[in-house]
């Protein structure tokens, strides 16, 4: 058994659906899956430790063989064994372990097995990651947008997001989901937030949905660039989405993927309040909408 001793070399950050590989590990997993390793991959995978955007949908061939990717996950090896997701005993960067990305194929896919030192290719669905690239760039601008909406609550100083308004995104978020066109943010308002100089009383959910949706308008409107910014090609390198809006530059630091543009976008959230054990907590729904050009042109594609 041979396992990787680098971190896998992805390339879904510059936007790649396809990518030129060779099967550095193979192992079948008692739940009968077949979990493969490449040296290069351009599927993106779910990460446990913060699993906001999902895993890429697609397949693996080798020749006229072909098997579906079912689930996609960042594993973890020391050279020992392969550790899937919350298995692994080691966090990133940690010296001695590589960190890589696990595809999982579907064990009823009649392809033949996969054999380490096999060349292969890896095929993205396309029009699934467009769209939940859409609402990983909806999340972040909407997150912006909201601490603009909240920004003059604050009775303490508290770190500032990229944009300089303090950063209640950072500070009370609890879970995020990205999906298709959209996210689900949900973000406790409990003590810990309150000490911090965030008062939750009288907290209009409508009237800073209204605001936020004022300033996506605007932002949306430029068109604005967006970019992702690699430090390095392996897995673990450090990553940042960047968008520049006029006259101010917004940069946050993401693994994820995005658009290459505000283009054609039209970008809402819609704000509640709920509870939560005791603690209430304030979600907010981002939707993402495309223009008929913009869908045309994946069409196309």
């Amino acid at each position: 058994m041979t396992l990787p001793t680098t971190d896998t070399r992805v390339t879904y950050p510059r936007g790649d659906t396809d990518a030129a590989a060779r099967v550095l590990h193979a192992e079948r997993r008692d739940d009968g899956r077949h979990a493969v390793v490449l040296d290069t991959t351009a599927f993106h995978p779910v990460d446990h430790a913060w699993p906001d955007q999902g895993p890429d949908r697609g397949t693996l061939a080798r020749g006229a063989d072909s098997w579906s990717v079912v689930d996609c996950v960042v594993g973890a090896t020391d050279g020992t064994a392969l550790y899937l997701g919350a298995e692994s005993p080691a966090r990133k960067g940690t010296e001695g372990w590589a960190f890589v990305v696990v595809h999982l194929l579907d064990p009823q896919d009649h392809g033949g097995p996969v054999e380490e030192g096999d060349d292969v290719v890896v095929r993205v669905d396309a029009r699934h990651r467009h769209a939940v690239s859409a609402g990983h760039t909806g999340c972040h601008l909407a997150s912006l947008a909201l601490n603009r909406a909240v920004a003059e609550r604050w009775t303490k100083d508290v770190a500032t997001d990229t944009l300089g308004a303090p950063n209640f995104d950072a500070l009370a978020i609890d879970t995020t989901s990205i999906g298709d066109h959209g996210s689900v943010d949900h973000y406790r308002l409990g003590k810990s937030l309150r000490r911090k100089g965030f008062p939750v009383q009288d907290l209009d959910p409508d009237a800073l949905a209204r605001t936020a949706n004022a300033t996506l308008a605007g932002w949306t409107a430029t068109g604005a660039g967006i970019s992702v910014e690699i430090d390095g090609p392996g897995l673990t390198d450090r990553r940042r989405w960047v968008c520049d809006l006029p006259g101010e530059r917004a940069e946050i630091p993401c693994g994820g993927t995005h658009l290459t543009s505000l283009a054609g976008l039209e970008i809402t959230v819609a704000l509640s309040l709920a509870d939560a054990d005791g603690t209430p907590v304030l979600r907010m729904d981002t939707h993402v909408v495309e223009s008929a050009r913009e869908d045309d042109a994946l069409a196309r594609s």
